[in-house]
């Protein structure tokens, strides 16, 4: 079956709740009056609620509500966010600078709304040092606890250790937050580019100091 609403002819029952363009309760009056009102109008008679009894009819240009139906479709999945999990892998013995590139990793997932799995992995002896990679673990949340927090506590898991930091903002707030820092970003380069810089404004005076004055031509 079609999920196309009937419209105009295809109606097919002796009366409608007839609604106006303007969202006012007309009532219930014969389909052939609701056509005639539709034509009026210069708008389609289209039926919203067809279980209804009687079936409610609007008035309404059927070719626009459909345009703006798609536009706001369109627009909504284009906003939808789909939760994303980055991963991360940390060795219990890392160094600093290791640890600093790996946790700006980590702040910058969070920040795009992700949710990030640390794991750290160990390897021979390693295994008998648990509490190494739970002191990491704790040492990253407390780093980034500004951007997100422990969705899952640290857990062993074969020879790995595993915990889930959860951002603060939904997928949605840092999408749009970051599309209006690159708008504000955009709109600072362009007035950057428009001003005129102190050299141009200084050469202005001078260019119109040097240039010799217009003699007046002969009779």
């Amino acid at each position: 079956m079609s999920a196309e609403p009937r419209i105009n002819d295809r109606i097919r029952v002796p009366e409608v709740r007839l609604v106006g363009p303007s969202g006012e309760q007309v009532g219930i009056v014969p389909l052939a009056k609701a056509l005639e009102l539709a034509q009026e109008y210069d708008l389609d008679l289209v039926e919203v609620a067809a279980t209804a009894r009687p079936p409610v009819c609007k008035l309404m240009d059927y070719g626009k509500f459909k345009y703006e139906s798609a536009m706001k479709a369109r627009e909504a999945r284009k906003n939808q966010a789909h939760t994303v999990i980055k991963e991360m892998k940390l060795r219990p013995k890392i160094d600093p600078h290791d640890y600093d590139t790996k946790k700006g990793h980590v702040v910058r997932f969070l920040k795009q709304g992700d949710k990030v799995k640390i794991t750290i992995m160990f390897r021979g002896r390693e295994q008998s040092r648990p509490e190494l990679g739970f002191r990491l673990l704790q040492r990253l949340a407390s780093d980034v606890e500004d951007l997100g927090f422990i969705e899952s506590n640290p857990k062993q898991d074969g020879r790995n250790m595993i915990m889930v930091l959860g951002p603060h903002k939904k997928k949605t707030e840092a999408m749009a937050e970051a599309r209006e820092a690159q708008a504000a970003r955009k709109a600072e380069r362009q007035g950057t580019t428009d001003a005129p810089s102190e050299d141009d404004t200084a050469e202005a005076p001078a260019a119109a100091a040097e240039a010799p004055a217009e003699t007046p031509s002969e009779a």
